[in-house]
């Protein structure tokens, strides 16, 4: 059983995407836009993504750029178009599979087995991790889990992502171009890309960017993270 995002603004093919997995004992969540989408990852942790790419605003090859900022995902396009050339592009922007419409549900099935099978593999082998301890924040790579003064972050799967590479290097100044490539997985971006994500992080970490505890801006460097100082006792905590 796997966690499914439909990503697909028919309303016959997602009816019937839809009603396929759930059938295979699938856990399925669907949208039709591509907004909507990005606002699902953002929120939910889901095995596999199932993006159509003639959604009605935003073109699919642009949602699965986005789509790649925010989360590692597996990702199948299934979509009309078959032009190699387009095809390539896609796999190379971070598409784990494609499949072209119309396709069967078996066809779907077995892109998905495979899909996961790769996705599981890459972790089912990997050794016990260190628990990060920085300050009050404690780090859980190997249970994605995290806490701050013994209370449970619930963070989205990039922000824990972001909070772990920092983490496991307490107080080094880390380059952004350094985040894209490790954290991103992308050879270039957008510095908004990292600005979001910080700006999520720290107002779960209960501090401001003008007020900072644990994460730090270094101006045209880049972040890092460290303990907080004592704080003064007339001092208050950020808001």
């Amino acid at each position: 059983m796997a966690s499914v995002l439909v990503v697909e603004d028919d309303q016959f093919v997602r009816s019937a995407l839809i009603r396929h997995l759930t059938d295979a004992t699938h856990l399925v969540r669907s949208v039709g836009t591509a907004l909507e989408a990005l606002r699902e990852v953002a929120h939910f942790s889901f095995d596999v993504v199932i993006l159509d790419l003639g959604l009605p605003d935003l073109d699919g090859s642009e949602a699965l750029k986005m789509l790649r900022g925010i989360t590692d995902v597996p990702v199948i396009i299934a979509t009309a178009r078959d032009d190699e050339t387009e095809i390539v592009r896609l796999l190379n922007a971070g598409a784990d599979d494609y499949l072209t419409k119309p396709f069967s549900v078996e066809h779907l099935s077995a892109r998905m087995a495979a899909v996961l099978r790769r996705a599981r593999s890459g972790t089912a082998g990997a050794p016990p991790s260190t628990v990060l301890r920085v300050g009050g924040l404690t780090v859980d790579p190997l249970r994605r889990q995290a806490e701050l003064d013994g209370e449970r972050l619930d963070l989205t799967r990039r922000e824990f992502d972001l909070l772990a590479f920092l983490a496991a290097r307490p107080g080094v100044v880390v380059a952004r171009r350094d985040l894209l490539a490790e954290v991103w997985q992308q050879a270039y971006g957008e510095d908004q890309t990292i600005d979001v994500h910080l700006s999520w992080l720290r107002r779960k970490l209960g501090e401001t960017a003008a007020r900072p505890r644990y994460l730090h801006t270094v101006r045209g460097v880049g972040v890092k993270l460290e303990p907080p100082a004592p704080r003064s006792p007339d001092e208050e905590p950020p808001r």
